[in-house]
């Protein structure tokens, strides 16, 4: 009986033992698996860290749109600027010929011809110099000579008119002479022109009589 009573208590410590093993097995094997979360969490601290750098990046990203504000700021500002140029270009632009009516009329004396020009746009404009003036017959074209007066700066508001003078020598010869049926009109500082007709009678000469000469636009009355 005692030998069998030792015999049921070996095999119980066996058992036990077996058993603990066991435990110890499994519990090696969840430490295995606890050390994956831990690894995990190394790699959660390394995202942490780009995250910080994210962070950063996101600063960054902060002060380049605090970057681009200013310099939407600025170019408000510099629309601004572009504002005031542009009303200035408005204000003071040179008169172009789309933006100019034409006529004629007699001058103060004989042998003038007054050209009228006005101003058709809606902002102010400016003209300043001599104008081309060609004048066209049957037998050709005859180019004004400019005179030597001191050409003006004039400024014309909308609906304001200005004028130059052309002067040609009168036909008291007798004879047919030359007429001039056509004036084409170059405002100052412009390409492009406009024809206007006219009746001007000049004698037919060598050359060595007066010829015919524009004064400035925007002097005499």
């Amino acid at each position: 009986m005692r030998v069998q009573k030792i015999s049921l208590l070996a095999v119980a410590v066996a058992a036990g033992l077996s058993l603990t093993a066991c435990g110890s097995s499994d519990n090696n094997s969840g430490g295995g698996d606890s050390s994956s979360p831990s690894g995990a969490a190394s790699d959660t601290s390394g995202t942490q860290g780009s995250g910080g750098s994210t962070g950063s990046t996101g600063s960054t990203g902060s002060t380049g749109s605090g970057a681009t504000g200013s310099t939407g700021q600025n170019g408000g500002q510099s629309s601004g600027a572009h504002g005031p140029t542009g009303s200035g270009r408005a204000s003071g632009a040179g008169c172009t010929t789309a933006h100019l009516s034409f006529s004629t009329s007699g001058g103060m004396g004989e042998g003038e011809l007054i050209v009228n020009m006005k101003n058709t746009g809606s902002a102010n404009c400016t003209l300043h110099g001599f104008p081309g003036v060609d004048l066209k017959s049957k037998d050709g074209t005859v180019s004004a000579s400019r005179s030597k007066l001191t050409a003006p700066t004039v400024t014309l508001q909308p609906g304001a008119e200005t004028r130059f003078t052309l002067h040609y020598p009168p036909n008291n010869s007798g004879g047919s002479g030359e007429t001039f049926t056509q004036l084409v009109v170059t405002p100052p500082n412009e390409t492009h022109s406009t024809t206007l007709s006219a009746g001007i009678n000049v004698p037919v000469t060598d050359g060595s009589g007066p010829g015919i000469t524009v004064d400035p636009v925007g002097t005499g009355k």
